[in-house]
């Protein structure tokens, strides 16, 4: 697939990408401040709820609300596979970043396009090449440099940030498994109609666990925080859906791949100015350059993508 060099395009897909890069990386640091008033069930059904209501009203309004008539039992399969895995994801995402940062949630979370594009090598039988390798080798020596001074911590992973990046590190395996089963969904359905049938599938799912009067219950910032995270589901996969129709798939993967420093930037700011909203990370220069080096090899293996040849 070729970038569109028409005047205008490009650099729509470039902001496109940027919007979501910037939107999820503030979404950690929000969801963190939600987690203060609200448990994870009641925050994810409320995110999935919104977002069933929102997008449901606009394919409704494009009269292309999806048929399910005649999907075939492979895309239910396929559909109930993603499901699971997309609630498997948010869930445990929010219980990782209740152990852990904002940060370093950001940063762990690197690892699900990566399993992504290797679950690609196996199931779609796409290649791996060389510079893509080298990629992944970058990005797990900045894994390491980001917890420099906290590896013992790491080595503990029934407690505290051990757990928290153990449970963050599934969640990047169940949405990798989640992007593989969406992947072939669309050859029956649009991206919009996916992903508004797994809204509807998750909001029914959580209902039952989830508290949604809890709403009432939640101070000023706090009510701002969930409705941030909700806008933000709609807004930032809205806007990576207009990403890929304006530019390639991998140049939108490598600009995604810069959200981490959005949160680390964004965590640094609300510190300098005395917020207090949460906790300081404490990362040191080494931390920092472990965050580059995470982004550095994501990139990489995004842009290598376009040189592999199926």
């Amino acid at each position: 697939m070729r970038m569109n060099t028409d005047t205008g395009r490009w650099q729509l897909g470039f902001t496109m990408s940027l919007t979501t890069a910037v939107l999820w990386g503030f979404l950690p640091i929000a969801l963190k401040v939600a987690l203060t008033g609200m448990d994870v069930y009641t925050i994810t059904w409320w995110r999935f709820a919104v977002s069933m209501l929102t997008l449901g009203a606009f394919l409704a309004w494009r009269g292309q609300l999806p048929r399910l008539r005649g999907a075939g039992r492979g895309a239910w399969l396929l559909l109930g596979i993603a499901l699971v895995m997309l609630l498997g994801n948010d869930l445990l995402y929010l219980t990782a970043l209740d152990h852990t940062t904002p940060s370093v949630a950001q940063v762990v979370i690197q690892l699900a396009p990566l399993l992504l594009l290797l679950g690609g090598v196996v199931v779609f039988r796409e290649r791996f090449v060389p510079r893509q390798w080298l990629g992944f080798i970058v990005l797990g020596i900045g894994q390491l440099l980001f917890f420099n001074n906290r590896l013992p911590e790491l080595a503990r992973p029934t407690q505290g940030l051990g757990l928290g990046v153990a449970l963050m590190i599934v969640a990047a395996i169940a949405w990798a498994i989640y992007g593989l089963a969406q992947k072939r969904l669309l050859t029956v359905f649009t991206l919009r109609q996916v992903l508004w049938m797994l809204y509807v599938g998750a909001s029914v799912a959580l209902l039952p666990t989830a508290a949604p009067m809890a709403v009432l219950n939640l101070n000023g910032l706090q009510l701002s925080m969930l409705a941030f995270c909700c806008a933000n589901t709609v807004i930032a996969y809205g806007a990576f859906g207009e990403a890929l129709h304006y530019w390639d798939v991998s140049r939108v993967s490598a600009v995604l791949a810069t959200a981490p420093l959005f949160t680390i930037a964004s965590m640094w700011l609300v510190d300098r100015l005395g917020w207090e909203l949460l906790t300081p990370e404490g990362l040191n220069a080494w931390s920092i350059v472990g965050a580059l080096a995470v982004v550095g090899g994501s990139m990489t293996c995004a842009l290598a993508r376009r040189t592999a040849k199926p």
